[in-house]
């Protein structure tokens, strides 16, 4: 069985070696990116409104899975540089839609043996709940996975597709929900 716990940026900082394994083994980076996303993580925690979610085993609580985000701001590069694309693509009203207000989830990460099991979807209502922001934005990859399938399930819809990061090569999709969730996206299946 799975429990949800809430955590705050000190108690993520303490379980960041396990969060970054957890990481590690769903995205598969190189290992000389590793170092830069550990400072990332570490430097999220400090964002307004930080907010993360553990997936723990409930006997054991061991970390099955962990979600986090914050409240985007000007400042922050994953807002600053999907917001202005966006602003490129589609005008600054709708930029100012979706971005002016947003719940922005950085990471939602479950460990191979408990995927297919209702983890992630109900990590992202956890997250997602009570947040007083009007929208909730994220990026994941422009392909048919597993994630954006999930994503798509629970009412995200894609904002800007083939989406490249400077710097980068791969294609992403930029996705946004209104907040609150639908209710009935709630009802989503639950382990035992």
């Amino acid at each position: 069985m799975i429990r949800l716990r809430r955590v705050g940026p000190d108690e993520f900082r303490a379980v960041l070696d396990t969060v970054l394994e957890i990481y590690t083994v769903a995205m598969r980076p190189p290992s000389d990116q590793l170092a830069g996303r550990m400072a990332i993580m570490r430097n999220h925690a400090t964002y307004p409104d930080f907010d993360c979610v553990l997936a723990e085993e409930a006997r054991t609580s061991v970390i099955a899975g962990f979600a986090y985000g914050f409240h985007g701001g000007q400042g922050q590069w994953w807002h600053d540089v999907v917001r202005g694309a966006l602003q490129d693509r589609a005008g600054p009203l709708v930029a100012d839609d979706w971005f002016g207000d947003a719940l922005e989830i950085a990471e939602i990460h479950v460990r191979p043996e408990h995927q297919g099991r209702g983890v992630g979807r109900r990590m992202i209502h956890a997250l997602c709940e009570g947040r007083p922001e009007r929208t909730a934005v994220l990026s994941t990859h422009d392909a048919p996975t597993v994630a954006r399938h999930l994503y798509r399930d629970v009412g995200f819809t894609d904002l800007m597709t083939r989406f490249v990061f400077p710097g980068g090569y791969e294609e992403y999709v930029i996705a946004g929900v209104r907040l609150p969730l639908a209710e009935r996206e709630a009802a989503g299946a639950e382990e035992g």
